[in-house]
């Protein structure tokens, strides 16, 4: 833990003011960056009939998923689980019935690796189900052996602590005691203070990785330690975090050497950053998604690449500079962002060009690029994708009545077929940013034009450089280029999202909503 070691609280504040033109693409960073896609796989693709979307269903959509350009995909829990999210566990080493087999699986991965699309899995470690038979174990009483795998109140403990996530209580009622659950009584904590329990996490981790998993989706990372409300905050809890997954990362890195492991760490920028010392390869960047709907919800330009620079000075600082933003604009646990952005399709377009002409690795929610619609509670956001316009045709999930993306609701089907729908919208800047080595893996800096337009620039290490321009609003804008020293160079228009862009002499005109780069 290093970092947190030597840095401490004021100069990690004073490392976020100072700013730096990073982004993860120092000496030591991972490779350029790819588009990643999540997947709750009950509501993605049956190929059984049941209702149910499957992993085969997955493997299915493999083409179409290249298609829209996706390089990697996020699949939500498939362990085996009693609840219809798969965020509580009982059998580590299983996949989920209802999503097929552990052949099935090995199917997925090979397919995709014949694609080079890497998998990435959810992995929950910080607490299982309470029908996991080491917690129906563990309930049994004092004497059980495995009572100490999860947490257990003490005569001292106070078990009308609010949890830490905000959920309610922290304590729950269990035959004359009480046990941590910081999410729900449905789902107990793991005692990472016992030996056995983080041994046994490594061994879970290694044994996917073996399998041909190539990294993990670190659900809920920043709790391993920070359960009660009276830990927020707290630097010992921090440092406890921290140091477990350091601990895991080396384990895993010993199994696969570039092996990914994103964190959500839902918190902060400067909560986040230890996290980047040696214990996360990556974190899912919370303020970013939030600040880009805010931006194209008002239509105002909010200077966003100032204050990731400073970001970035603040990780890069605790990586070393091997590290890699993972930028989304919604997920399973937000509502979604046609429904943030009240159905508004312009509006939905500028946030997709925004994250996709930022650093890091995009992730995109499944179906946000057919602009589904979705709004919490967490079911509703996660809600079947609609394939058809004939909504009972095979591969439709059904597992639930849709009420934001029903019959009404437009489909896959009619989005590919419409050349200027959001899906080609998405396609295109995805296909556009795979051969851009500035927009895949250069750093970012900022710098203003004037005219209203969100705008930056991204480099590489070689000098390969991108102007990039939004305008996030309703009108039309237009920018004189030659007024900026730095982007006079910039006379070559190479991508636009609208045909009526135009780059006339110095002179930039934008339609509402659209994005231009420009190259040297």
């Amino acid at each position: 833990m290093k970092l947190w070691k030597t840095i401490g609280a004021a100069a990690l504040a004073a490392a976020l003011l100072a700013g730096c033109a990073g982004g993860g693409s120092g000496a030591d960073a991972e490779p350029p960056s790819r588009v990643y896609y999540e997947i709750f796989v009950r509501s993605f693709y049956d190929t059984n009939g049941d209702g149910v979307g499957d992993l085969n269903g997955v493997t299915e959509k493999l083409d179409y998923l290249e298609t829209l350009g996706a390089e990697g995909i996020w699949l939500m829990p498939i362990n085996a689980s009693p609840s219809y999210h798969g965020y509580d566990v009982t059998d580590y080493y299983a996949v989920n019935p209802d999503y097929g087999t552990l052949d099935d699986m090995k199917r997925l991965l090979s397919e995709a690796g014949k694609r080079d699309i890497k998998v990435l899995m959810d992995l929950v470690v910080n607490h299982t189900s309470v029908q996991h038979p080491w917690f129906l174990a563990s309930a049994q009483g004092s004497e059980s052996e495995k009572r100490d795998w999860y947490v257990w109140a003490d005569p001292e403990t106070n078990a009308n602590d609010l949890s830490a996530t905000g959920s309610g209580k922290a304590w729950h009622a269990n035959d004359g005691g009480h046990y941590l659950g910081v999410f729900w009584d449905g789902m107990p904590d793991l005692n990472f203070d016992n030996p056995a329990v983080r041994e046994e996490m490594k061994k879970i981790g290694s044994y996917w990785l073996e399998l041909g998993v190539d990294g993990f989706r670190l659900d809920a990372a920043k709790h391993i330690y920070e359960n009660v409300q009276a830990d927020a905050n707290h630097s010992e809890k921090a440092e406890a975090n921290v140091a477990w997954w350091q601990e895991f990362r080396a384990a895993m890195e010993e199994t696969n050497p570039d092996v990914t492991l994103i964190g959500e760490v839902w918190d902060a920028p400067a909560v986040v950053a230890p996290y980047f010392d040696g214990a996360m390869s990556s974190a899912f960047n919370f303020e970013l998604a939030s600040q880009l709907l805010s931006m194209t919800g008002t239509g105002s330009s909010a200077n966003v690449a100032s204050r990731l620079e400073r970001i970035y000075g603040l990780y890069e600082e605790a990586s070393g500079g091997a590290f890699t933003d993972s930028i989304f604009l919604a997920n399973h646990d937000q509502n979604r962002v046609m429904t943030v952005l009240n159905g508004d399709e312009g509006k939905a377009r500028a946030a997709a060009a925004l994250l996709l002409t930022l650093p890091g690795n995009p992730f995109l929610y499944y179906g946000e690029e057919i602009g589904m619609r979705g709004a919490k509670p967490d079911e509703y956001i996660r809600e079947p994708i609609p394939w058809t316009v004939d909504r009972t045709a095979p591969g439709n999930a059904s597992w639930m009545i849709p009420k934001h993306n029903g019959g009404e609701a437009a489909s896959v089907e009619e989005a590919m077929a419409d050349d200027a729908s959001l899906f080609h919208h998405y396609r295109r800047l995805i296909e556009y940013r795979k051969k851009d080595a500035a927009l895949r893996g250069g750093a970012l800096r900022s710098l203003k034009v004037g005219g209203g337009l969100e705008s930056f620039l991204r480099e590489t290490e070689d000098g390969d450089a991108s102007l990039v321009l939004h305008n996030v609003t309703a009108n039309e804008l237009s920018v004189d280029l030659a007024e900026t020293e730095e982007a006079k160079p910039f006379d070559s228009l190479a991508f636009a999202t609208s045909a009526d862009a135009s780059l006339e002499g110095a002179v930039a005109k934008l339609p509402p909503y659209s994005v231009m780069i420009l190259k040297k």
